[in-house]
C-alpha cells in the first residue's frame, strides 16, 4: 500500500503525528513531502530533492523472501555522518547476555514494582535489567528489562544494535519518535522497535513505568494458527505502522547505541529523525492487546498457555521458541468439572511474567501491576494456596475474568538473573511461602 502525504517541508513537523497504517508485516510506501519517494527504483542517481537513499536491513540480504525484512529510507543526510562513538557513562543497570554476574538460580523469584527515581531520569537511564539468556554475539536469546522514568529524552536519541525491542508500558503513555514515524503507545498496548532504528522516548502524561523484551534472535512474527484456522489470536489487521514524519532541526543531539552489550555515544549536530520518505517492511509497529481474540476451552481442562501467544521469535528447533510473548487478557471461563486456574506444572521452557493491570487469576496476593516473577526451567510452580483453595471450592458457573492484563516472556533457555535482580530490596524473600500449608491428598 502507498500513503501519499502532499505537504511541504515547512509543515512536515506536524504531518503524520499519530497516523498509522494497519496490517502486520506489510510493504509500506510513505512520504512526508509529496514527490520525495523515488518511483521504479530504490537508489536512483538523483534522488528527489537531493535526499540520500539508505537501506536498513533487519535480516540478511539472502534471507528467504517470506522472512526478509528491509526498508529503504530517503533522508536529509546519511547516518554515516557522525564522529566516533565513545563509551557511555550512564545507565549502569543495563546488562546483556551472556548473563554471568551470579550463578543461575533454580528458585522461584518474584519482585515488587520498580520505585520511580527521585532524580530526573529519562527512558534510557531508567532501564534496569532483570536477566535473560543466550548470547547477544551469536544472536540467540533475550534480555529482560524494566524501566521507570520521569523525564522525556531531550536532545538525545537511542538505537539498539543488539536486537529488537518489545516495549510494554504499565503506567504512563509514551511517544516514540522514530526514524520512520511516530508511535504513541499506552498501557495495554505494545510497541516493537526494530534493531538499529533510532528513536527517542517522550512522556505524555507524567512518570512512566513498564517492561522491555530485547530479542536477540529471529524477529518476532505472528504464530501459525494450525487447527485454529485462518482467524484468531492477534489478527494482522490490528497491528499498526507509522507513516513518514521528519524533523529538519540543526541542533546538538547525543546519539546513544547499545552494541554487544555496552552503551556507546556520539554527538550529532542535527536531529537523527530526518527520513522524509521510506518504503519497505521493516518498521516500528504498535498493537493494542485488548484486540486479542482469545481462544479458550468450551468443554473441559485449562488449555496450555501457548494458546495466548501474541508474537513468537522461533528458534532452529520447530515449535520451541527463542521467545514467545504471551498474554492473559479478560476472558470467559466455562470449563466443566475443571480446575480453572493454570495448573501446577514443570516446564522445559522458562517463564518471566509481568502484570499490566488488575490481578492474575493464579495469584491471590503479592503479584502487583509493575511487578514481575520468574519460574525457571523444570522447577515446579502453579497457583498459590489461596487461589488453589478458592478454585477447588468454586461453584462452576460461567465466569468472566475482567479488568486484567498479565503477560509472559516464555523462552527455551534458562533465564539467568543479574546481580541487581538478586540483591534488590524489591525481591520478595517470602515468595515460596505462597505454597506453604497445602494439605497433602488423602487416600482411602
Amino acid at each position: 500500500m502507498t500513503v501519499q502525504n502532499p505537504v511541504t517541508a515547512a509543515d512536515a513537523s506536524s504531518a503524520g503525528q499519530g497516523r498509522m497504517i494497519p496490517g502486520f508485516g506489510n510493504h509500506v510506501a510513505t512520504e512526508a513531502v509529496a514527490g520525495a519517494l523515488p518511483i521504479g527504483r530504490n537508489s536512483p542517481q538523483h534522488v528527489p530533492y537531493g535526499l540520500f537513499a539508505e537501506q536498513l536491513s533487519g535480516t540478511a540480504f539472502t534471507a528467504p523472501r517470506v522472512e526478509n525484512r528491509r526498508s529503504w529510507l530517503y533522508r536529509l543526510r546519511p547516518t554515516a555522518t557522525h564522529p566516533a562513538f565513545q563509551p557511555y557513562q550512564g545507565a549502569a543497570l543495563l546488562r546483556s547476555a551472556p548473563f554471568n554476574e551470579v550463578p543461575p538460580s533454580p528458585n522461584r523469584l518474584r519482585w515488587d514494582p520498580l520505585v520511580q527515581p527521585e532524580r530526573p531520569t529519562d527512558w534510557v537511564d531508567g532501564l534496569v535489567t532483570y536477566g535473560g539468556n543466550g548470547d547477544v554475539g551469536t544472536g540467540v536469546g533475550v534480555g529482560i528489562h524494566l524501566y521507570a522514568c520521569n523525564l522525556s529524552m531531550q536532545d538525545r536519541a537511542f538505537f539498539n544494535a543488539d536486537g529488537e525491542l518489545l516495549i510494554l508500558p504499565e503506567t504512563g503513555s509514551l511517544r516514540l519518535v522514530t526514524e520512520l514515524g511516530i508511535v504513541h503507545v499506552a498501557p495495554q498496548q505494545i510497541a516493537v522497535v526494530p534493531r538499529g532504528v533510532r528513536f527517542r522516548v517522550e512522556l505524555i502524561d507524567g512518570p512512566a513505568r513498564g517492561y522491555v523484551c530485547e530479542n536477540y534472535g529471529a524477529l518476532f512474527r505472528l504464530p501459525d494458527l494450525g487447527p485454529i484456522g485462518a482467524n484468531g489470536l492477534a489478527n494482522p489487521r490490528d497491528f499498526e505502522t507509522p507513516i513518514a514524519w521528519f524533523e529538519d532541526v540543526d541542533a546538538p543531539c547525543t546519539l546513544i547505541q547499545k552494541f554487544q552489550g555496552s552503551l556507546w555515544s556520539t554527538e550529532l549536530g542535527h536531529s537523527p529523525f530526518d527520513v522524509v520518505a521510506w518504503h519497505g517492511n521493516l518498521a516500528p509497529y504498535r498493537y493494542d492487546l485488548r484486540r486479542f481474540n482469545t481462544i479458550n476451552t468450551v468443554s473441559f481442562d485449562h488449555p496450555d498457555p501457548s494458546i495466548f501467544t501474541v508474537l513468537t521469535s522461533p528458534s532452529e528447533t520447530p515449535g520451541t521458541a527463542n521467545c514467545d510473548f504471551v498474554i492473559f487478557p479478560p476472558r470467559w471461563m466455562v470449563a466443566e468439572q475443571t480446575f480453572r486456574p493454570p495448573w501446577f506444572h514443570r516446564n522445559v521452557m522458562s517463564e518471566f511474567m509481568g502484570l499490566i493491570t488488575g490481578e492474575y487469576d493464579a495469584k491471590e496476593d503479592g503479584f502487583s501491576p509493575g511487578g514481575a516473577s520468574l519460574h525457571n526451567q523444570m522447577n515446579g510452580h502453579g497457583p498459590d494456596r489461596a487461589s488453589y483453595e478458592k478454585a477447588v471450592a468454586a461453584d462452576l458457573q460461567p465466569q468472566k475474568i475482567e479488568s486484567t492484563m498479565a503477560f509472559m516472556f516464555e523462552t527455551r533457555h534458562v533465564i539467568r538473573t543479574t546481580r541487581w535482580a538478586m540483591q534488590t530490596p524489591s525481591m520478595q524473600s517470602d515468595y515460596d511461602a505462597v505454597w506453604s500449608g497445602i494439605v497433602k491428598a488423602r487416600l482411602p
